[in-house]
């Protein structure tokens, strides 16, 4: 399983450029059976992203544009009657697939975002009172423009916590941007991409993250590092436990990707800013980062 995870990783790199962080990261939020946040400018590769990974697991991909005007059961699905069989159907909504692009998420009104609430979590979509299990794996990739505030709906702290992990693609360096120029000339077109892991091998990764070991001080660790931000004097709402729970998940399958079956405190100190600084609200208007810094070098590391 660890040659399909670098052939994984080798096949993301033939359509995207450098990247390696925001690669790893989006493969640890997949393994640990999370999501992933991409906060970024448009034109930096996120739907990119998101494709090529869909394409090279052989997985249904779906993407929802994200408006004001995006209802609920445009994303569910929805019943619908059939004259010929005088019954409703289930017409099923792009939510049915294994990778789900929720592009500018934040564009949504907040009764569309709270359709994603409980199939994060549960993996199951209630309509009329009919619960549906979504296709295994199921991964949402939601974006969002940071810079831009007009016509968007913030988030609100209870989907901000369904995300495992929130992360940023970045500008590409000098030499990576010379290289997808040159690159574009003769790009290798996305449907191209050969898929290269089934979605039950990505099941099979899953359960082998689960198992790597975090020993009882890493676990202690986690913990306090957790705690410091409910009592910390500039944070005004500090990380849940299911924040906890998340980062030793993240944590499990950064290790598994790295190659080891034990867990290392870089393991929890490299994923922390991307685990917990969605999940805080910081007093003032402080950087939630620049706070876990601090607390990342006062709590005692085991």
């Amino acid at each position: 399983m660890r040659e399909r995870v670098e052939k994984l990783i080798q096949n993301l790199g033939r359509t995207i450029v450098g990247k390696s962080n925001p690669i790893r990261l989006v493969l640890v939020a997949l393994l640990s059976g999370g999501h992933a946040l991409l906060e970024d400018v448009p034109g930096v590769g996120k739907t990119l992203l998101a494709k090529s990974l869909a394409r090279s697991i052989s997985g249904k991909f779906q993407r929802i544009q994200c408006t004001p005007d995006l209802l609920p059961t445009d994303i569910t699905g929805t019943n619908i009657w059939n004259p010929r069989t005088g019954e409703f159907e289930f017409l099923p909504g792009p939510i049915f697939a294994n990778i789900l692009l929720a592009d500018e998420i934040n564009r949504a009104t907040p009764r569309t975002q709270s359709a994603l609430l409980e199939v994060m979590e549960e993996r199951q979509v209630t309509v009329d009172g009919v619960s549906r299990p979504v296709p295994k794996p199921f991964f949402v990739i939601a974006t969002q423009n940071p810079i831009e505030y007009h016509g968007t709906f913030p988030l609100p702290e209870a989907q901000m916590d369904r995300f495992t992990l929130s992360f940023s693609m970045g500008y590409p360096t000098e030499a990576e941007e010379l290289e997808m120029l040159k690159r574009s000339i003769n790009a290798i077109p996305i449907e191209e991409l050969q898929p290269c892991i089934t979605p039950e091998e990505v099941q099979e990764l899953r359960n082998l993250c689960s198992q790597v070991k975090v020993d009882p001080s890493l676990q202690q660790y986690i913990v306090n590092l957790v705690r410091a931000t409910r009592e910390d004097e500039e944070v005004t709402l500090g990380v849940s436990p299911r924040g906890a729970v998340a980062l030793q998940r993240a944590t499990q399958a950064l290790a598994f990707l790295e190659g080891r079956d034990y867990a290392i405190p870089d393991d929890i100190k490299f994923l922390v800013p991307h685990v917990l600084s969605h999940r805080m609200i910081a007093a003032g208007g402080r950087q939630t980062k620049t706070i876990l810094q601090r607390l990342l070098q006062a709590v005692e590391v085991p």
